[in-house]
């Protein structure tokens, strides 16, 4: 009888998801692991879904094809790339992780986890994942995905996260000494395609006959997860600033959400509390043509809280002149997609734009 973790290999062996960070099983013997291509893509998929990564990898590689490059790009700029892909910290870290692996080792990662969780941005799964899929080393990689399917196979019924030791401890049962990268990616692609959380599809499943939720007919029980949280609802304000064809846009604190984004300048909000419906800046500025704050509301959703946003259009004098500098910038109407704006003020421009098209109402 075939063990589990063959079982997973020769699955992946045929079944493979041809990823553009990933060199699977059916590549060219002569096309080597990329280990920067694997830490660029394990950082843009914690907590984001494969389909949304692959551009920004795509575009990251393109223009910073290695921890070197990376190292010298500007970090406004490669926060501006990373606009849209969520969880910002990321992309902070991202900056910090890619200097000290060019500045202290000379441009390449550290294979084992130990080193690797030396590294801004890399936690237990990340410094897992990098040492088992780019360098061959075993290791426990447990994601979403594989802590679904680990927990089905053993019936771990103990509720999230106390549940996740019970999880590690049944997968280090079954990887093996060699191949657990590919191991790890093969749980990754069942979990996917096959495991889901909500109507898997078990008689498709190679591991079907040693799951225990299967047999029990309970697999849509396991993981077994602690009761949802009501999110609190915050609410703020942000201003529409032009000024002869530009629009002001500040640059966040480091320490603050969204930090070190360009965004529009906004009354303070934050998870734990509303706006105070001021300015962050004091101005002088006089107000011409039409002041007027729009009827349609930004909503959007974080980690921890979601956000109503009102938001307020005001045309000034162009005789005003607010330094540019790092935290101020008037940047051109027209070229406001390359501001690399995050989501929720990307939609506050969205509802600008369509009504100056006449499609929507104030």
């Amino acid at each position: 009888m075939l063990s589990i973790a063959n079982k997973i290999l020769m699955h992946y062996d045929s079944n493979a998801r041809d990823l553009p960070w990933r060199v699977g099983p059916k590549s060219s013997a002569d096309k080597a692991i990329n280990p920067y291509h694997v830490w660029l893509s394990e950082i843009m998929l914690q907590q984001t879904t494969v389909a949304a990564v692959i551009p920004y990898f795509e575009k990251f590689t393109t223009r910073w094809p290695d921890f070197d490059a990376l190292a010298a790009a500007a970090e406004t700029d490669v926060m501006a790339a990373w606009a849209g892909l969520g969880y910002y910290a990321r992309a902070r870290n991202l900056v910090k992780c890619a200097r000290t692996v060019s500045s202290d080792y000379d441009g390449i990662l550290p294979q084992d986890e130990q080193g690797l969780r030396l590294l801004s941005g890399i936690g237990d799964y990340t410094a897992a994942a990098i040492a088992s899929i780019a360098f061959g080393r075993r290791a426990l990689v447990v994601d979403a995905n594989i802590e679904r399917i680990i927990a089905r196979i053993f019936a771990i019924d103990t509720p999230l996260p106390k549940g996740k030791k019970q999880i590690k401890a049944a997968l280090d049962t079954i990887v093996p000494e060699d191949r657990a990268g590919d191991l790890a990616q093969g749980l990754m692609d069942i979990g996917a395609s096959i495991c889901s959380a909500k109507n898997p599809k078990c008689m498709l499943c190679p591991l079907n006959e040693d799951c225990q939720a299967y047999h029990d007919g309970r697999v849509e029980a396991y993981p077994v997860k602690p009761a949802k949280k009501i999110k609190p609802e915050r609410i703020g304000m942000a201003w529409w600033i032009v000024r002869d064809g530009h629009v002001l846009l500040i640059k966040r604190p480091d320490a603050a959400m969204l930090g070190g984004m360009r965004a529009l300048p906004d009354d303070g909000w934050k998870a734990r509390q509303d706006g105070d419906g001021v300015l962050p800046f004091d101005h002088n500025f006089e107000k011409i043509g039409k002041s007027m704050t729009f009827k349609q509301v930004v909503q959007h959703s974080f980690t921890h809280f979601s956000l109503k946003l009102s938001l307020t259009s005001i045309e000034v004098n162009q005789d005003v002149r607010m330094d540019e500098s790092d935290n101020f910038i008037w940047w051109p109407i027209d070229k406001i997609e390359q501001a690399g704006l995050p989501t929720v003020f990307a939609k506050a421009i969205n509802i600008v734009m369509k009504y100056e098209k006449g499609e929507t109402y104030e």
